[in-house]
């Protein structure tokens, strides 16, 4: 990429410095590796080369993003006044860029938002979708901040060859997952692209800036893409970056464009928001921080993330207790050894075991995830013992959801997701 791209008739104009910064992120049309990284990790594929998954210090590197410290961890939990979230204490949110800025704001009482998404590919989430909207409820309860929930429905029309209702009837079912979660209706903006862009015209037109901004070969660089793919997708990282603008929200934020946005996501769509970082500046906001998370991995092991794509590599919302039963004997992945007399004698590895690495997200207690992996570790819990107490702990999680979800009905999805001001102390 070069530099010397100009505006011309409205055309894009390249932003200074930001060639350097997309360099880093650049993958080939086929979705592979860098020569420097042999991980793939962009906003659409994920796999990784070693059986424990992705190495994330590398990833942090390549991205150009910071490591998330015990010392910021225990910064955050002094500024909130309540203990840091079991993703945020186990490293499963492991990077971010400019938390220290949004902790500096809540210090100084100026005000922030969250803001976070859903790709509705499916009719159900899996356990997979469920993490970062657990860590976001408790960062809107943390820090007492408005939320907005982008369903990009347009986003799956474009990639998964869905027609434009079904990609809606799936924005409509997963807001129902989301919302079964315990968001605050009160302080919570749910809104799915096709419907919005035609509520709100500062949305779009905000979207028409971003887009002004991005040369192609600045998207190619970024995304990957290739002459085959339609403009649709070269056009979308736009629409994802906009509600980063506060003035996409005019209902809640009116017109001010000092209030910046944290993004809990998971890291491989961080590439959308590197990009948006470069624009934001320059049409006058902040850049949005993020908080990035590792993978949630699939049942068969931690080298591809779970997939909505693949029912055998998930666990989604809408199984039941046998069919949750059922996935986790057959399909995940057993760091044990091959007898019981040898694993025994030489214990399980934790490292690659996928019971462990899924109680890793969902088991509150700390002291007896450390007695569990203590116990597995040295040979004292079989295989079929620790899948055993995942059973029962994931039976019981997406019981509870599934429980929630049936009070959710269509007449509650059309409240979260009416444009409408929310309730916040700034």
């Amino acid at each position: 990429m070069t530099n010397t791209e100009t505006a011309q008739n409205g055309g894009a104009t390249a932003l200074p410095g930001m060639e350097d910064q997309l360099e880093n992120m650049r993958v080939s049309g086929d979705g592979a590796p860098s020569e420097e990284d042999e991980d793939i990790v962009n906003p659409w594929t994920v796999c990784g080369k070693a059986d424990t998954g992705i190495d994330y210090d590398k990833l942090i590197k390549r991205f150009g993003c910071e490591k998330i410290t015990p010392e910021l961890v225990e910064r955050l939990e002094k500024i909130t006044g309540i203990p840091a979230h079991p993703l945020l204490k186990r490293g499963i949110f492991f990077s971010h860029r400019d938390l220290k800025a949004i902790l500096d704001r809540k210090e100084a009482g100026k005000p922030f938002y969250l803001y976070t998404g859903r790709g509705p590919s499916s009719h159900a989430m899996h356990l997979g979708h469920l993490v970062p909207f657990m860590f976001t409820k408790w960062l809107q309860e943390a820090f007492d901040v408005p939320l907005v929930i982008q369903l990009t429905d347009d986003e799956k029309f474009l990639w998964k060859n869905l027609t434009v209702e079904e990609a809606q009837k799936c924005a409509v079912e997963n807001a129902k997952d989301i919302i079964a979660c315990g968001f605050d209706k009160e302080k919570t903006f749910i809104f799915a692209d096709f419907s919005y862009i035609g509520q709100c015209p500062q949305f779009y037109q905000n979207i028409a800036l971003i887009s002004r901004s991005i040369t192609f070969n600045q998207a190619k660089g970024c995304f990957g893409f290739g002459d085959s793919d339609c403009i649709g997708k070269i056009h979308f990282p736009s629409i994802e970056a906009a509600p980063c603008l506060a003035t996409s929200f005019p209902h809640i934020f009116k017109k001010r464009k000092d209030i910046p946005c944290l993004i809990p996501c998971a890291i491989d769509q961080d590439p959308y928001f590197r990009m948006t970082r470069d624009v934001s500046p320059k049409l006058g906001f902040h850049k949005p921080a993020l908080m990035h998370s590792s993978f949630f991995p699939a049942l068969q092991g931690a080298k591809t993330k779970m997939s909505a794509s693949d029912e055998n590599s998930a666990i989604f919302l809408t199984d039941t207790a046998n069919q949750i039963k059922k996935k986790i004997n057959k399909y995940a992945f057993s760091g044990g050894q091959t007898t019981v007399e040898e694993h025994r004698a030489l214990g399980g590895n934790c490292d690659v075991d996928i019971s462990y690495q899924y109680l890793r997200f969902f088991y509150e207690d700390d002291e007896k995830l450390a007695q569990i992996k203590e116990d597995y570790t040295s040979g004292k819990l079989l295989t079929g013992e620790l899948k055993a107490i995942l059973i029962a702990e994931l039976q019981k999680l997406v019981a509870e959801i599934q429980k929630r979800r049936a009070t959710v009905t269509d007449k509650v999805v059309e409240e979260f997701m009416t444009p409408r001001p929310l309730k916040y102390n700034f």
